[in-house]
């Protein structure tokens, strides 16, 4: 009777996702907020589309960078904790092969089992090291590339998603009839990310997309009401 070969299929792209959400996500319900705040307080498209770019532009610099610094964050952080275990290993050998001890013995594995395992990972320091990081501190290393690579995921993302609530504006000239455009556009686009976004990381992804176009809607509700309310 032939075999069939299992084969796991994992989604192993998780940061790459987190950073387009938060860049997505932002970009359309910032830059959206803005626009329909504006909408209710003057009556030119050029006035509007202006500050809109501008805050597209500052927006992608400042979550770029904040992305950027978290990510070198991250690495900072397991460099300084790497360097701590490793001298752990010669200055504290006992503690640290007990701790290894410890991880074996919570999955009920038999002492004689849980002995011969510990003198096998002693027996590489770069392997001990890796173990510890890895099920004491729950710490993966990070990808050197990550930090430059979230920082142009989060700034692209959120120039994405904030040109579209803004690209009406260029094209229609009256605000009332642009910032209604911009609203189906808008709420449209956070509905498919939205349930993207949920195919990735939920199971109910027509409620992630309901949850999206429910925040987009009530952030550019409040800054449309705010500006008539000033206005």
């Amino acid at each position: 009777m032939p075999v069939t070969q299992h084969v796991e299929k994992h989604f192993t792209a998780s940061a790459t996702v987190r950073d387009v959400v938060i860049g997505m996500s932002d970009g359309l319900t910032v830059p959206f907020a803005l626009a329909a705040g504006l909408s209710g307080a003057v009556d030119a498209t050029g006035v509007i589309i202006t500050a809109g770019l501008a805050e597209v532009a500052a927006g992608a610099i400042a979550m770029g960078l904040g992305g950027y610094l978290a990510a070198r964050t991250d690495a900072e952080h397991y460099a300084t904790e790497r360097e701590t275990e490793v001298r752990e290993t010669y200055e504290l050998p006992e503690k640290e092969s007990e701790e290894v001890a410890e991880v074996f013995r919570a999955y009920g594995l038999p002492e004689s089992t849980v002995q011969d395992a510990v003198a096998a990972i002693r027996s590489n320091r770069d392997r001990w090291v890796d173990f510890m990081m890895r099920f004491e501190l729950g710490l993966e290393e990070p990808d050197p590339r990550r930090a430059r690579t979230s920082a142009l995921t989060i700034a692209g993302s959120y120039v994405a998603g904030g040109l579209i609530p803004l690209a009406p504006y260029f094209f229609i000239k009256q605000v009332s009839s642009a910032l209604i455009v911009s609203i189906v556009v808008t709420l449209l686009a956070l509905g498919v990310f939205g349930y993207i976004k949920g195919i990735f990381t939920v199971k109910t992804p027509l409620r992630s997309a309901w949850q999206t176009m429910g925040v987009g809607g009530l952030a550019a509700t409040a800054a449309f009401a705010l500006a008539k309310l000033i206005g």
